[in-house]
């Protein structure tokens, strides 16, 4: 008896290997698959400027870090004893403004230098629902605990959605021609907005996105790619089960992303890696181990083997760093 239902997965081309340079951006889910990259040492940047959930955020950042646009006081603001900025996540912040400025222009430069030489750019979507600042009239990123009398909520409609992430990957495509975009809805459920406004928010994602999806694939494949990784369809089809989420009932466990990932992996990751992630994953498991009796003969020689397999991989590859 089949018991699941199983979403059909192809191999992609242009995949990523340990030459790559994947940039990934955009919600929570997408430092689940980062921190996977990173785990098994391929070259990457996620989200310099913290997590961005909307379509919108991600636009603006990309605009300014590809017009090379710098940061400067009227973008930034004081709360709360610090400084912060509505175009980023609550989470990049400083005590003074000066101090705020420096950060995000040096983070805006990595930005751009991210964008000029990835191969692969890894974008997920959180929400349609936005906030706009009343005093501004702009859509922020974060709204960072600023009382929410001070702003207007949102839907952004289908057609918007598709417009912003058109825009941002036109963008992208001027200044690298040849990089490869993989995007995806976040299988976490925003349902702060309510369960039914949840769901509104996931079809306009879904619905502004797949047709961005259809435009590229009309277009020259040797170029670069635009595809859709289903993250969302394997968490809300295949692992339609709570013992797949945290105890919050929101967020996908380490189990779920674990599956998630192997499916990425199979899609998106070139086989020829298989043999050295798995070199890579028996080194971080060793480099976590903590002996019980770190003098003894048989712990420095459990070291002198890890140093060897450490040695061995970077021979292999060169910019991998423990």
């Amino acid at each position: 008896m089949k018991l699941q239902t199983n979403i059909p997965l192809t191999s992609q081309e242009n995949q990523i290997d340990y030459n790559s340079k994947v940039l990934l951006l955009g919600s929570c889910f997408v430092e689940n698959i980062g921190e996977k990259l990173e785990y098994y040492k391929f070259q990457n940047l996620q989200n310099p400027f913290g997590i961005l959930f909307h379509t919108i955020a991600i636009e603006k950042l990309v605009s300014r870090a590809i017009q090379n646009t710098l940061f400067k006081e009227e973008d930034v603001y004081f709360h709360n004893e610090l400084w912060y900025s509505f175009e980023v996540h609550s989470s990049v912040f400083a005590s003074e403004k000066e101090l705020l400025l420096q950060i995000l222009n040096e983070k805006l430069v990595e930005l751009r230098s991210y964008l000029l030489s990835a191969s692969h750019i890894i974008i997920t979507y959180g929400t349609a629902w936005v906030y706009r600042f009343i005093e501004s009239n702009s859509i922020v990123a974060n709204c960072n605990k600023i009382p929410q009398k001070k702003f207007t909520k949102e839907l952004l409609s289908v057609d918007a959605i598709a417009a912003s992430i058109r825009n941002a990957i036109s963008l992208i495509k001027e200044i690298s021609p040849k990089v490869n975009f993989i995007t995806t809805i976040s299988p976490v459920r925003h349902l702060k907005d309510g369960f039914a406004e949840n769901s509104r928010s996931k079809a306009h994602l879904i619905s502004g996105l797949q047709s961005v999806v259809e435009e590229a694939s009309k277009e020259e494949k040797s170029l670069n790619q635009v595809e859709m990784f289903p993250s969302y369809e394997i968490m809300m089809d295949e692992l339609r089960d709570y013992r797949f989420y945290k105890e919050d009932m929101i967020h996908p466990n380490n189990t779920a992303i674990s599956i998630i990932w192997n499916a990425f992996n199979e899609v998106w990751i070139a086989d020829k890696t298989k043999q050295q992630q798995k070199e890579i994953g028996a080194i971080q498991t060793g480099l976590s181990h903590k002996p019980f009796h770190p003098e003894s003969k048989g712990h420095q020689k459990f070291l002198k083997d890890l140093n060897l397999k450490i040695k061995n991989i970077q021979g292999q590859i060169s910019h991998i760093r423990f």
